[in-house]
């Protein structure tokens, strides 16, 4: 079946089942992602969150329930001719998940050489470099190997990969995992800043409520084995159940409600000093405007 490209729901997931061992971790789960936006997915942990965006991107095989990405069956082959679907999204896994022995250039230059492998050396080399660049990395870093990097450049690495092949979805796995406050605040400000500029749709997991506040437009919460709600976090806080009430209600929930008013807040007075300056000193655009008086 063909890609329909204009789908507003990139990511559809119906009737979901997974299980292993005897043991239900999804039943019956059901998840729409709407384009362009930054859909949250929290849950308790032993919910399934990876074990969802694992069966989105094909590396879990689930018992039953339909998978659409970008238009396509995910239980479905590619029709001869068709570009890889694996090839239009990319991935940053808990830690990274780089080639140690590679440097972080060749990390990046792995997807370009198995979906293009026509590319010349020189210009998947420049293509990596660029990428790199892109995910905030000084130019030195492509050179270094893994183990020489800190944390958090290390996720930096790992997203430049993810963003090798100009995909459309990017699925993010913990990424301010580990992370100090300002280090993952930057994070969150690459990956908005990333998903406004590129029009990127981010699947995002994350326990990190300071994230959901500063950058999700939607929050997805797994609990009883399904997508019990999807909302904004105005919307959830309305809903009456207990897991969500205390995940959003509980003192780490109010502290980052209240950095995120505050930062609201700063934002507003900027502006309004900005445009009060503006009125102080610029001309009166609307007096020059105005069309002069014409004797008849």
């Amino acid at each position: 079946m063909s890609v329909d490209p204009k789908t507003d729901c990139p990511i559809v997931v119906k009737g979901l089942t997974n299980a292993f061992n005897g043991f239900t971790v999804h039943d019956n789960l059901d998840l729409e992602v709407k384009r362009g936006e930054i859909i949250g997915v929290v849950g308790g942990s032993g919910t399934g969150k990876s074990v969802l965006m694992r069966s989105i991107i094909g590396l879990q095989q689930p018992v039953s329930g339909e998978i659409r990405v970008l238009g396509h069956p995910m239980d479905e082959s590619q029709e001869e001719g068709e570009i890889d679907i694996r090839s239009r999204w990319g991935v940053l896994f808990q830690g990274g998940a780089l080639f140690s022995t590679l440097t972080v250039g060749e990390n990046v230059e792995v997807p370009l050489k198995q979906f293009y492998p026509e590319l010349g050396d020189d210009l998947r080399r420049e293509i990596a470099q660029f990428k790199v660049r892109l995910s905030g990395l000084p130019d030195d870093a492509a050179l270094k190997y893994p183990s020489e990097l800190s944390g958090g450049m290390r996720k930096r690495a790992g997203l430049a990969r993810a963003l090798a092949l100009d995909p459309e979805l990017l699925f993010l796995d913990e990424p301010t995992a580990g992370l100090d406050p300002i280090g993952a605040a930057a994070f969150d400000s690459l990956t908005k800043e990333l998903q406004e500029t590129l029009g990127l749709t981010v699947f995002l997991i994350t326990h990190d409520l300071d994230t959901l506040y500063e950058i999700c437009d939607r929050v997805a919460v797994i609990a009883d084995k399904k997508v019990i709600a999807v909302g904004s976090i105005a919307e959830l806080l309305a809903l009456d159940h207990p897991w969500i009430q205390e995940y959003f209600n509980g003192p780490r929930g109010r502290a980052a409600l209240t950095t995120h008013e505050r930062g609201e807040d700063e934002a507003a007075e900027e502006a309004a000093a900005a445009q009060a300056a503006v009125d102080a000193s610029g001309p009166d655009h609307a007096a020059l405007d105005k069309p002069a008086d014409r004797e008849p």
